[in-house]
């Protein structure tokens, strides 16, 4: 497995054979009745599928950067296996048109996934596309223990510093991401992706490739928080998830259900709490 994670600049990693998360492309600007040719740096999005023992499971368009924590953590957050070490291998293979994860699991499980095999490839942004049943949606409820409360202070530093750690954000204004962050609200780990679901996985899939457990940490994310979102979270255990929009009804209930903390619109000086707002101090 190749850590790619020295790598300052994403293009560099086209000259390593892989495929760039950004490319360059010419373009025109105008600024106040004045035109002016410019070189603009686009998020790429990429046809990835996810494979296990030789069958592909989805296609999913995200884009083309830790693609190992993506696999582990969408097989986990999608209850494909019930711990990183049901992955044997993964190996990232690029082909002319796309990229595929091949992951090789015990025979136990390759039954259970193939019977749960997407339909539908997964759009950008799509949690569930694919899935042809309520049941596949709404996942068994995951419990969540609390543990300390979080600080308001920590949760509003974790977001602030968010938006400084996102490199592709950064150069092409187009990207999510989502961050593992201390008690206190430092921020230890981010993952960016064009999709708000796959940030989420491949967080998670670093996290529990490395071994983070989620007592004493929470779960910081620059999108809306959606159902599918806080079920990630949950499976994870994440005992608080932040985000900088708002919550849909259906993901607050999940989350009061579970003993998730669920923080919404938190940005600038304010902050909101929708469900166990015991998880949070002042």
């Amino acid at each position: 497995m190749t850590d790619l994670s020295h790598i300052q600049d994403p293009l560099s990693l086209q000259r390593l054979g892989y495929a760039a998360p950004l490319l360059e492309h010419d373009a025109v600007q105008w600024v106040g009745g004045v035109l002016t040719p410019r070189t603009e740096r686009l998020i790429e999005e990429t046809p990835v599928v996810l494979a296990y023992n030789g069958a592909a499971h989805v296609v999913m368009m995200t884009t083309p950067e830790h693609l190992e924590d993506f696999g582990v953590g969408f097989s986990l957050t999608e209850e494909l296996i019930q711990s990183p070490a049901d992955i044997r291998s993964i190996e990232v293979v690029r082909y002319s048109q796309g990229i595929e994860v091949q992951m090789t699991v015990p025979a136990a499980l390759e039954e259970k996934i193939n019977g749960r095999s997407r339909k539908l490839s997964g759009r950008t942004g799509c949690g569930i596309c694919g899935s042809d049943t309520i049941a596949d949606v709404l996942k068994v409820l995951h419990p969540v223990r609390q543990g300390q409360a979080i600080p308001v202070a920590s949760i509003l530093l974790a977001l602030e510093a968010l938006s400084r750690h996102q490199p592709l954000n950064s150069a092409s204004g187009t990207v999510h991401a989502a961050g593992w962050a201390t008690a206190a609200g430092a921020l230890t780990l981010v993952r960016e992706d064009v999709g708000r679901h796959n940030a989420l996985d491949k967080l998670i899939g670093a996290l529990v490739r490395s071994g983070t457990t989620p007592e004493g940490g929470f779960l910081v994310v620059t999108s809306r928080a959606s159902f599918e979102m806080v079920q990630k979270a949950t499976v994870f255990g994440s005992p608080l998830l932040a985000a900088v929009s708002g919550p849909t009804g259906l993901a607050v209930r999940v989350a009061h259900q579970a003993g998730l903390t669920l923080v919404g619109f938190a940005r600038g000086n304010r902050l909101t709490v929708y469900s166990h707002a015991g998880g949070v101090s002042v």
